[in-house]
C-alpha cells in the first residue's frame, strides 16, 4: 500500500519532473498557491513564476542543487526548500517545501555523542 505521508502535513510540498512539469501538490500546497477549483497538475512550474524566480528554477531544472531561503508576505515568513529529487540514482526533478515560521524559532546547537 502506498502511503502519501505529505498529505497531511502542515507544510506545503510540490514535486515537479526534471522538464518542469508539476507532477503532485499535496492539500497545503494547493490551499496556498491555488483558488478554489484550480488544478496545475500537468502544467509547467516555469509558467507559475514571475523573473527572476523563473530564471533561477530554470537553471535549478538544468543544474540540480537545493536552494534555501526565507520569504515574507503580508507578516507571514516562511521557510522555502527546493531540493532535487531522484528516481534511483537517476535525477527526476525537484521539489519544494514551503512551511510558517514562528514568529520566534529556538535554534538549538546539539553536540556529538561521539
Amino acid at each position: 500500500m502506498k502511503r502519501d505521508y505529505f498529505e497531511g502535513a502542515d507544510v506545503a510540498v510540490t514535486i515537479c519532473a526534471k522538464d518542469g512539469t508539476i507532477l503532485d501538490m499535496n492539500r497545503k500546497s494547493r490551499s496556498t498557491f491555488l483558488k478554489p477549483g484550480q488544478d496545475i497538475i500537468g502544467n509547467n512550474v516555469l509558467d507559475c513564476h514571475p523573473e527572476p524566480a523563473r530564471s533561477m528554477l530554470a537553471d535549478m531544472l538544468e543544474n540540480p542543487r537545493t536552494n534555501v531561503y526565507t520569504v515574507e508576505k503580508e507578516g507571514v515568513r516562511k521557510l522555502i526548500f527546493q531540493t532535487p529529487w531522484y528516481d534511483g540514482d537517476e535525477y527526476a526533478g525537484f521539489m519544494e517545501l514551503s512551511m510558517v515560521l514562528p514568529e520566534e524559532i529556538p535554534h538549538r546547537v546539539r553536540v556529538s555523542r561521539r
